[in-house]
């Protein structure tokens, strides 16, 4: 059976993740216990007791999924210790499948997801921004969509994510995605769920971030992954640390190209996805996507 690890992007963060998994196993807690003397603040208690007001903050829930995750996989090398055929990674959790890897050590992939979250933090503040799920749709209906609405408005909006079959993201200013609300049942859009964040992710609002994060990459270690990794922006692995620089940049302002991910990687023999998070989000995703494959989520060992 070949196997493929996911990890999870923001928004499946909540208080109390991870907090059983410090407790049950000694490796999750040696990576909680770095994270907390790397960054100079206790964010294993933010990720366990909240306040949920901070953990939602892009700044903090960035650094909080990155490092449950690595504590998750820290656990699961322990019950998996033959590598996975590839890994790949939602958004945010493109980092931690770098990590997980060979391509960045913890210590410097921490680093640059805090220095992320503080600069899409920074430039939602100075071009506010909205996302929203849309059920229902195709990518084609997507589109439109958004051509309809920015033609009206003179405001931005785009697909941000591409999830699954029936499941794709908008992002833009929070105007456009009202209006794209409004006009979404006429391109035969079931429902439109706006999301619990206030930056316009995978958008042309996230552009003044980049050149940020341009920078903290130069200044990190990055190597070629040990284990495939198929990135967001290509929907296909890379491997030269140059081009996953660009790619890793990139995708503040492209979309996450999940569908076609999940795709290139049943193509490619996949037959089965483990995904690494606090919550199921990617396995249900690949249940939507690929026929004849088992999709499951890390879970505590029995007894």
């Amino acid at each position: 059976m070949s196997t493929a690890f996911l990890f999870t992007g923001q928004g499946a963060q909540f208080v109390g993740m991870g907090a059983t998994w410090y407790q049950a196993v000694p490796a999750a807690r040696l990576v909680y216990e770095q994270a907390d003397a790397l960054l100079g603040y206790a964010l294993s208690r933010l990720c366990f007791e909240g306040p949920a007001e901070t953990l939602d903050r892009t700044e903090f829930t960035q650094p909080a999924l990155f490092t449950t995750e690595l504590a998750l996989w820290a656990a699961v090398q322990e019950r998996w210790p033959e590598p996975p055929a590839f890994i790949a990674g939602h958004s945010l959790g493109e980092f931690a499948a770098l990590v997980a890897a060979g391509a960045l050590t913890f210590a410097d992939g921490l680093h640059v997801v805090t220095e992320r979250g503080r600069l899409m933090a920074q430039a939602g503040r100075e071009t506010p921004g909205a996302m929203a799920a849309l059920l229902g749709a195709t990518p084609e209906a997507a589109q439109a969509l958004c051509a309809e609405t920015q033609a009206a408005t003179g405001e931005t909006l785009v697909v941000a994510n591409d999830n699954c079959p029936g499941q794709l993201v908008l992002s833009g200013t929070a105007a456009a995605i009202d209006e794209a609300t409004r006009r979404a049942a006429a391109h035969g859009i079931r429902r439109v769920t706006r999301l619990a964040l206030s930056i316009g992710g995978h958008s042309p609002l996230m552009a003044p971030a980049e050149a940020g994060l341009a920078a903290v990459l130069a200044a990190v270690a990055l190597r070629t992954p040990q284990i495939p990794v198929v990135f967001n922006a290509t929907a296909a692995p890379l491997h030269d640390p140059a081009e996953i620089r660009a790619v890793l940049t990139r995708q503040l302002t492209s979309p996450v190209r999940w569908r076609e991910s999940l795709l290139w990687l049943g193509a490619h023999g996949v037959n089965r996805f483990v995904e690494v998070g606090p919550k199921e989000v990617l396995a249900a995703f690949v249940k939507r996507t690929l026929a004849d494959v088992q999709a499951e989520v890390v879970q505590l060992p029995a007894g």
